[in-house]
């Protein structure tokens, strides 16, 4: 398989912050908030390290990408996208509903992606070309064609507190055309279900690279569409994200996109 190594270890990196991050659920090890939405545990610092240690030992040129060390290397093709927990707020509450995702992109193109939802003990794959798996099982999206008998998941940004109401304004317009709305919580979830055919879609917009990378190649490879709110071919590094099964995805953008 192409990307043999780069997906073994990124097993590994998995699997060890997954066991970092099991050992903290309950007593989460509080450390600071980088923002009234944005807490940071010491789960999160602990998982993040262990990742980035098991990655530079076998690629030491590669750069990495994570959400609390940020931007790490340069000048390398081959990037790391991590995040090492996704969810910290359900996770210092003891709401069992987060993730732990790896992606690895080369020229651009996100090519692996690697996702543990920890206490549900599911583990996610996406290889591009290769397809998507729940653990051995390979996954697709929903079937589900009528949009009014959906079930979607969406999450609100940052910046609602500094009086961003356009994601509320999305919000109402979307819950008056479809079954129900779920709001999990944790984008890495989000993509997940989307992927296994649970939610048919999800959107969100001021997402960060490390939220995104990985469960978006995930949704594609499950069948799905990705895309930014204007229908333009989805980049982690997109400022706003649709991800749903091929059957709403068309009556979903323009809902959204709609003024």
């Amino acid at each position: 398989m192409q990307w043999e190594k780069e997906f073994e270890i990124a097993k590994v990196a998995l699997f060890r912050a997954e066991e970092k991050v099991k050992g903290f659920f309950g007593d989460t090890g509080y450390i600071k908030d980088k923002g009234i939405m944005d807490p940071v545990t010491e789960a999160d610092l602990e998982s993040e390290k262990v990742i980035i240690s098991t990655i530079r030992d076998h690629f030491p040129k590669d750069t990495i990408i994570s959400e609390e060390r940020g931007k790490e290397g340069g000048g390398s093709e081959r990037v790391w996208i991590i995040d090492p927990l996704d969810g910290t707020i359900n996770f210092s509450h003891g709401f069992p509903l987060y993730g732990i995702s790896i992606a690895f992109e080369i020229e651009g193109k996100t090519v692996l992606g690697l996702i543990s939802l920890p206490y549900t003990n599911e583990r996610f794959i996406a290889i591009k070309g290769k397809g998507a798996f729940w653990g051995k099982e390979r996954i697709n999206v929903s079937e589900v064609s009528d949009l009014a008998h959906s079930l979607l998941a969406t999450g609100f940004p940052y910046d609602i507190y500094e009086g961003n109401e356009e994601p509320f304004k999305i919000f109402y317009k979307v819950m008056k055309h479809v079954q129900g709305v779920r709001r999990p919580g944790s984008a890495v979830f989000d993509l997940c279900y989307v992927a296994k055919g649970i939610f048919d879609g999800f959107w969100e917009m001021g997402l960060k690279p490390w939220d995104t990378a990985a469960g978006a190649l995930l949704v594609s490879e499950a069948g799905g569409i990705v895309s930014d709110f204007q229908g333009n071919p989805f980049s982690p590094y997109s400022k706003s994200i649709i991800a749903s099964n091929p059957y709403i995805y068309e009556d979903l953008i323009q809902i959204i996109s709609s003024g």
